[in-house]
């Protein structure tokens, strides 16, 4: 026991770049987007003097990182998981993303709602949670609102992509992200294009988040809208970035395990990505 012990702990510090420090976060709360009618909806009930009761927001939680400095600074929404908040998103990802340059918001969809997991059914209230934490972004002075992007971890993961396909709730929302990331998302094939520049990055052995389903998504573009870019690290499983999952375990009959090498291949990925499309 000892000895695997120890070696879960070199996993742990062999997963963060050298010289990358904890970084205190901030509990922070503020409320999910409320959903507004549609532009047709909005014209018909004008048009026919409809009144309609206000949509209720759902209050939520968060962690809240920064790099040193006034900024504003580019910043990254973080959608996490169907288990909930890990050390993978609430202290790796924080770390490794204020080293780039990026503030952090982590949400915290589950505390408030006193949900334990979602790991059976999806949460589609997530969306909204997103763009709520997108306002909150906005009205931090250190932050630069219109260089946000979103980044979700399987379940969260959906919650990115259904966040910017097109013909989606965004065209709902008055602030749009400027990029996602999905880290091993269930995609669906016929989600069609997407509203920003996009990033999925999948196992070819994830029995969880088919790679497979991504593929077929990218095929049915219609080639008009931003990129939606798919990277396949081969022999990787679901929860291949987060060293919290070193010694391989089975969820739901699925096998989660880190894998060093592909882990490092995704960030420095998504490193030049987020580079490209929220500093450039």
């Amino acid at each position: 026991m000892k000895t695997a012990a120890l070696a879960f702990g070199f996993w742990l510090l062999a997963a963060v770049p050298p010289g990358l420090t904890a970084q205190a976060d901030q509990l922070v709360r503020f409320d999910s987007a409320a959903v507004k009618p549609s532009p047709f909806l909005a014209r018909k009930i004008k048009d026919e003097g409809i009144s309609l009761p206000q949509s209720q927001a759902t209050h939520l939680q968060g962690h809240l990182s920064r790099p040193p400095g006034d900024g504003p600074f580019p910043a990254v929404v973080v959608m996490h998981g169907c288990g909930g908040i890990h050390p993978n998103t609430r202290t790796y990802w924080p770390q490794r993303l204020t080293s780039w340059g990026y503030a952090v918001l982590v949400v915290d969809s589950f505390t408030t709602r006193n949900i334990d997991n979602t790991c059976q059914r999806y949460l589609p209230d997530r969306v909204f949670d997103a763009y709520g934490a997108l306002d909150y972004l906005a009205t931090l002075p250190f932050v630069d609102a219109g260089h946000v992007a979103l980044l979700g971890f399987s379940a969260g993961g959906i919650a990115a992509l259904e966040a910017t396909k097109a013909e989606g709730n965004e065209q709902l929302m008055d602030r749009k992200f400027k990029a996602a990331v999905g880290y091993y998302p269930v995609c669906a094939p016929h989600a069609g294009d997407a509203t920003v520049p996009t990033l999925i990055l999948n196992g070819d052995v994830d029995d969880w988040s088919p790679v497979e389903r991504c593929r077929q998504r990218i095929s049915h573009l219609s080639g008009k809208g931003p990129p939606i870019e798919l990277d396949v690290y081969p022999g990787a499983y679901h929860a291949f970035d987060a060293p919290d999952v070193a010694t391989p375990k089975m969820m739901l009959g699925h096998r989660e395990e880190y894998d060093a090498p592909a882990a490092e291949q995704s960030f420095a990925r998504v490193k030049d990505f987020l580079h490209q499309y929220l500093q450039n």
